[in-house]
């Protein structure tokens, strides 16, 4: 039998920075690392995405292997496992659905207000949860409107399902064969909805519960893949569990 380990990415930073890990953050991935090693789990292939906050946390996963002597495959960077772009999302969305909706534009404003008097300010709330126009906005986008230009969620979908062939030869393997992509919510939630059979937008609704650097594992066996753990965070005390 054989296991993917996927991981999501440790808390980032504001709204403003937010591709690269908080010191939360690393903390977060530090403690994954550890873990892992003491309950003895050993990878074969190890691949993460390219954007920053990804590839910051393989590397704390990493070097708590190297502290504890335990072995960690050479990481392959896959931007294949790249988050969708919810900058460029917003950027093109925004001002139409302004236009279009006076209920949005509201919301919009109010939370461009928070995010102005907020500025930098790490745990202001803004930067840690979802607003009403944060939610809008990745509808319409899933929804295919046709002011965006963009990657689409239908390409961003068959995107991170294109990831299945480029790992499938572990299911091939006649013993254990692990290993672990470093990866953001979104992708996580495709795959677990891939692993019970669901391959439309409820994915988004597993992406929405999952923890920073929490840990999901699909297990492979004869070419099927099945969800076998999801959103686990054994490494984390209550205080660092955070969603964003």
């Amino acid at each position: 039998m054989s296991r993917v380990y996927l991981i999501r990415h440790g808390q980032a930073g504001t709204r403003i920075r937010y591709d690269a890990l908080s010191d939360m953050g690393k903390q977060q991935a530090r403690l994954a690392g550890e873990y892992l090693v003491r309950a003895g789990v050993r990878f074969a292939e190890a691949y993460t995405g390219g954007l920053t906050r990804q590839r910051e946390t393989a590397a704390e996963v990493m070097e708590a292997f190297k502290r504890e002597g335990a072995p960690f495959p050479s990481l392959t960077v896959d931007p294949g496992w790249n988050e969708f772009d919810l900058d460029h999302v917003y950027s093109e969305l925004a001002p139409v659905l302004c236009q279009e909706d006076a209920e949005f534009r509201r919301e919009f404003e109010t939370m461009s207000a928070e995010l102005r008097a907020a500025g930098e300010q790490h745990d202001a709330q803004i930067h840690r949860r979802w607003t009403p126009s944060d939610l809008k906005i990745v509808q319409a986008w899933i929804q295919g409107h046709p002011s965006y230009n963009g990657e689409t969620w239908l390409q961003f979908h068959d995107r991170i399902t294109s990831r299945c062939p480029v790992i499938g030869a572990c299911a091939e393997a006649t013993d254990d064969h692990n290993i672990v992509v470093f990866t953001s919510a979104t992708p996580i939630g495709i795959w677990a909805a891939l692993g019970m059979d669901v391959e439309d937008y409820r994915a988004m609704r597993l992406a929405a519960v999952l923890h920073n650097t929490s840990i999901t594992v699909m297990r492979l066996r004869e070419k099927q893949m099945r969800l076998h753990m999801f959103n686990a965070v054994p490494h984390l005390a209550p205080e660092l569990c955070t969603y964003r």
